[in-house]
């Protein structure tokens, strides 16, 4: 049986670590990440130059091709963001600085505010883009969350900000 989850993708030579809260439930289901009916993240990559236009979900495995990776800060799956408990952000929180440790990416992506807030533990207030903080030496930037469910943000502005993060990291 498959432990619940998503596998993370993460060159040895990666670029950008895209860091999601924790999977959805339909990731969870199909297998691949940010794969939930109404989420914007591959269309995002695909318009903003990182990926090919057509990439989807079912190519999150090829992310090590192109120099990017991909993980959660929570692997525990849950039907939004309510349904996680203090333990898994604690939990997430140690084995994702395991894993800047290990795999040492050039940036890391911080895929929604709430990601970043709960990376560095801050309730101060956020914007997009990069971070005065750095976790484990390695600079954070942060894009706004694709999910259906933000209504924060058009999708022309969060295009914008995927694009910064491309920009930013090819002058890195």
């Amino acid at each position: 049986m498959r432990k619940p989850g998503l596998p993370d993708y993460i060159p040895d030579n990666c670029r950008i670590l895209f860091v999601g809260l924790n999977p959805g439930m339909r990731s969870a289901e199909v297998g691949h990440h940010f794969a939930g009916y109404t989420n914007k993240f591959w269309r995002l990559m695909a318009d903003a130059g990182f990926l090919p236009p057509g990439t989807g979900f079912a190519n999150d495995r090829d992310l090590p091709d192109y120099g990017l990776g991909i993980t959660n800060l929570v692997g525990r799956p849950t039907p939004g963001v309510n349904d996680l408990q203090p333990e898994d952000f604690v939990r997430g929180r140690r084995a994702f600085l395991r894993k800047i440790r290990k795999r040492r990416p050039q940036t890391i992506a911080a895929v929604g505010l709430m990601v970043f807030r709960e990376m560095v533990q801050t309730r101060r207030a956020l914007q997009c883009g990069l971070q005065d903080e750095r976790i484990e030496g390695v600079p954070v930037f942060v894009v706004p969350n694709p999910s259906g469910r933000n209504a924060h943000f058009t999708y022309q502005e969060m295009v914008r900000h995927f694009v910064s993060l491309r920009e930013w990291s090819e002058k890195a």
